[in-house]
């Protein structure tokens, strides 16, 4: 893993954390919350996906791989960890 694919997974992942704010408004932690949320599920998926042996061979599905596990984290919380507002 280089840096700047690190890096890469924290900014594909803020911006998955930013758009899941957005469609759920009433349901979001505000920005930082789900920008955080995005970044460190982008974080996990990608890191479990290296750590099972799957070594990406491109951009593309580093990038594939970083979203789902973004959006992956940031559904569950929102569905089995939902703070009532």
């Amino acid at each position: 893993m280089t840096l700047s694919m690190f890096l890469l997974w924290i900014v594909v992942g803020s911006i998955t954390g930013w758009g899941a704010g957005y469609v759920l408004k009433e349901g979001g932690y505000g920005l930082i919350g789900d920008i955080s949320l995005g970044a460190i599920g982008a974080l996990v998926g990608s890191g479990l996906f290296l750590y099972l042996g799957m070594a990406s061979p491109g951009l593309a599905v580093s990038l594939l791989v970083a979203f789902v596990g973004a959006a992956a984290l940031i559904f569950a919380q929102h569905t089995f960890w939902a703070v009532p507002a």
